[in-house]
């Protein structure tokens, strides 16, 4: 089951997998580096919750930045990150399926005081669009929701922002699934079973 004290994060992990509440959690391999980022955050003025298992960062009611510790990397990553002009060159994608370089990744803790100018930086940027209300423009290469799929994130903000918050590969992963269903019910009853998937991040076959 996932955190919903974001405390917690930064003690035991996400709660995702086997390996939280344990020394092998990726968040206290990567602790003195997330707890750095989370500095770095808090310094900037942003509001720290607990979204999708993963210390989230928020500003004039939008997502800002979030937290993010893997086996091999920890990362700050974006929101909103192609509004962000990234004048040092230091963002990157996620996968081959992200569009925008949107995350700071590293892969050692003292790589973090090296691009906490920059971060901090960037988070200022990030700031400014929010509090003057411009987002990131949708691109026509946007996935085409099923109806049924559209009818449930709408009447279901959790579902909704999780949803969106996933990579485009993870995102066309469901849709591909629900396309490939031809009757209603059975596209219903599909995303019913993708909410906890979705909720945690996760593309459709990841486990």
């Amino acid at each position: 089951m996932m955190i919903t004290d974001v405390e917690d994060f930064f003690t035991k992990g996400c709660g995702r997998c086997a390996r939280f509440e344990t020394p092998d959690c990726s968040t206290q391999i990567w602790g003195d580096g997330v707890r750095q980022l989370r500095e770095i955050c808090l310094n900037a003025g942003l509001t720290e919750t607990v979204k999708w298992g993963h210390a989230c960062y928020t500003h004039a009611d939008r997502n800002i930045v979030i937290i993010g510790a893997f086996r091999d990397n920890f990362r700050l990553n974006f929101f909103n990150a192609g509004l962000l002009k990234d004048p040092e060159g230091v963002l990157e994608k996620q996968g081959a399926e992200t569009k925008t370089p949107d995350m700071l990744r590293f892969t050692a803790a003292d790589q973090v005081a090296a691009k906490a100018a920059i971060a901090s930086a960037y988070i200022a940027e990030a700031i400014g669009y929010a509090e003057a209300g411009i987002k990131e423009k949708k691109t026509t290469t946007e996935l085409e929701l099923p109806e049924e799929l559209a009818n449930a994130l709408d009447a279901d903000p959790e579902m909704a922002e999780a949803f969106a918050a996933l990579t485009p590969g993870r995102r066309r992963s469901y849709v591909m699934n629900l396309n490939a269903a031809k009757q209603t019910a059975t596209r219903i009853n599909r995303i019913a079973k993708f909410r906890e998937g979705i909720l945690a991040g996760k593309g459709l076959n990841e486990r």
